[in-house]
């Protein structure tokens, strides 16, 4: 087994440790308050701290060894959730989900620090990727990167609604330490020939945003495809937010466990389409494609009460996921140079999910408090609500349609932009260099 191979199972683990944790943790808080503002909450929790700390993991990728920074993401996850396990064994106020508590947000918070420093591996692999793969195969890559994100939804899927189900979240725990430690076991036995770059030789190891930001803006539409896709997960803390809610109020927790594993077939699918075909000449205008097809799909998926429908746009979604984030990641490896790759993939990660916290926070009380009633006993549900629906349900759904309308407004607006052209012409470009390097030698 290559070594990029090993990271990529050994990925495959700390994916399903993690993913589990935040899985279960929002399945078993809606279980226990039914409150759509808390699940709401554990998103935004989420969305902050990623956005906050991604600079300063890209610097950590970038200043020190790559295999060793994803051993630390590993040791960091098991402290926390060590720590968060002992917590919940002695206040009952945690046992209990009181919301009202503040050792209740303090074990979420810590909950979720656990599965926000394996950001850390999200940065590190695109940029083993460029270490370890040839150019021409990278985006095939990125599709297998894909498809094991895939698998480790589907099982995390399955894992985190029957692990709620039969010992809450001591049993998540327990399953979360012992794969941590596996992880980072393992990793112990990659070894990664990372040599350093000449380039920055004099770089001071630290955050260096003033450098990183130098980088993107030299590159010809670079900051607006980031931006571009920033607004997406604006939009995108709508279903971060309001996902699961809407989930189980349709069914049991087991049974969306299991209909999330059956979904993410198509991560799998996904990322073995693009191992074997690529993303064509020009990833950005496969990234605004799949984003066209994907908002579209958000405006009918909960247009009726419909586990079907549910579970088609769902699997849609996770079909078309892979190629955006592989047409991003794809661009990013060919226009920044590898010496700084960690800090632009940790500044992307900041920039892009800076926006979600906004929408996450806000939409779990606007839709409790606004479009539930609208279309419970309100003037939605008045005007619509014969063959919309009516019911707290019903008034999730409308969000996600809004939501979706407003991605393919925003993608068309993309299409036509000065910007969509120069990062294109961007990528040609270095394409083109690199073709007539690799024949001149």
């Amino acid at each position: 087994m290559s070594p990029f191979h090993h990271l990529l199972a050994n990925n495959l683990v700390a994916n399903i440790t993690n993913f589990t944790v935040w899985f279960a943790l929002t399945f078993w808080t809606f279980l226990e308050t039914r409150s759509v503002f808390a699940t709401g909450m554990i998103a935004g929790i989420y969305l902050v701290l990623t956005a906050m700390l991604g600079i300063w993991f890209g610097s950590l990728v970038d200043h020190h060894g790559k295999r060793n920074m994803m051993l630390v993401s590993s040791l960091a996850s098991l402290a926390f959730y060590a720590a968060v396990l002992g917590g919940y064994a002695l206040d009952p106020d945690i046992r209990a989900a009181n919301i009202a508590s503040v050792t209740f947000w303090l074990f979420i918070l810590l909950t979720m620090l656990g599965v926000i420093v394996g950001n850390i591996r999200m940065i590190a692999l695109p940029t083993l990727v460029t270490l370890l793969v040839p150019e021409d195969r990278r985006d095939r890559a990125n599709g297998l990167v894909g498809m094991v994100s895939g698998i480790g939804f589907l099982t995390t899927s399955a894992i985190s609604g029957f692990l709620v189900a039969w010992g809450g979240m001591v049993a998540t725990l327990i399953f979360a330490i012992i794969l941590a430690i596996a992880a980072a076991v393992d990793l112990l036995f990659i070894g990664v020939d990372e040599p350093r770059e000449a380039g920055e030789p004099d770089t001071p190891r630290r955050v260096d945003l003033v450098g990183t930001l130098r980088v993107v803006l030299a590159i010809p539409g670079l900051i607006a495809l980031i931006l571009f896709a920033a607004f997406n997960n604006l939009l995108g803390g709508v279903f971060m937010a309001l996902m699961d809610a809407y989930g189980l109020s349709l069914m049991k927790v087991e049974e969306w466990g299991l209909l999330w594993a059956v979904i993410s077939c198509a991560f799998i699918l996904s990322g073995m389409v693009i191992a074997r075909t690529g993303l064509g000449a020009n990833p950005v205008r496969t990234l605004l494609l799949v984003n066209l097809i994907a908002w579209t799909v958000a405006v009918f998926f909960t247009i009726q009460s419909s586990i079907l429908l549910l579970t088609i746009g769902c699997f849609i979604w996770m079909f078309l996921g892979p190629y955006a984030e592989a047409a991003e990641q794809t661009t990013l490896q060919k226009v920044v140079p590898f010496e700084r790759q960690g800090r632009v993939f940790g500044f992307a990660q900041s920039v892009e999910q800076a926006a979600s916290p906004l929408t996450a926070f806000l939409i779990a009380p606007i839709t409790q408090f606004v479009f539930v009633p609208l279309m419970t006993d309100g003037a939605g549900a008045a005007a619509i609500g014969d063959w919309y629906g009516r019911g707290p349900e019903r008034g999730i759904a409308i969000v996600f349609s809004i939501a979706g309308l407003l991605g393919v407004l925003a993608t068309l607006a993309a299409f036509g932009s000065k910007s969509y052209r120069r990062i294109s012409a961007a990528y040609a470009d270095s394409a083109g260099s690199g073709a007539a390097a690799a024949s001149a030698t």
